[in-house]
């Protein structure tokens, strides 16, 4: 599949999360089940996006605007995952908590709709078809191996907890 498409397609499963995070009470128990949910699928999306797809279109970029677009898309990133360390207080969520996650999804909305116009042109402009199918089927393998590692994880911290 193109990473391209693999990308849309996780952005828009993210932002449908969000979307389910802004309907539930700050004391709702579900929003700190979806802000887990969400640090998942974005720390992973991140890892990936910036070790296979923005690596490449890095070292290929030429234009001076083109270079800074990019590491305009790193910063965005990086802001991400601060904002998701915020998240990861460990306390219990409460209107801070909220108003930390609606701040996340509205970096996270703007970075998306920056990236697929901007960060797609640049990608449209220096990788070929070929090469977009093999960065996605290596998104997909990446992806696989994370989740493979994530439920490794996840079971031995169940048999911890016993």
């Amino acid at each position: 599949m193109n990473v391209l498409d693999i990308i849309k397609q996780e952005h828009r499963e993210v932002s449908a999360l969000f979307d389910q995070a802004k309907k539930c009470d700050p004391d709702d128990d579900r929003i700190h089940e979806l802000a887990t949910e969400i640090e998942e699928k974005l720390s992973t999306h991140l890892a990936i996006e910036e070790r296979l797809f923005y690596a490449q279109l890095r070292s290929r970029a030429e234009e001076q605007d083109e270079k800074v677009d990019m590491f305009e898309a790193y910063t965005e990133h990086a802001a991400a995952r601060s904002l998701m360390d915020m998240l990861n207080s460990g306390r219990k969520p409460d209107e801070k908590f909220k108003a930390e996650l609606q701040v996340l999804g509205e970096n996270v909305a703007h970075h998306v709709k920056e990236e697929e116009s901007t960060v797609f042109g640049i990608a449209r402009d220096y990788l070929d078809n070929d090469e977009l199918e093999a960065i996605g089927e290596a998104w997909e393998k990446a992806k696989a191996r994370k989740k493979s590692v994530r439920g490794t994880t996840t079971a031995s911290k169940a048999k911890t907890r016993r």
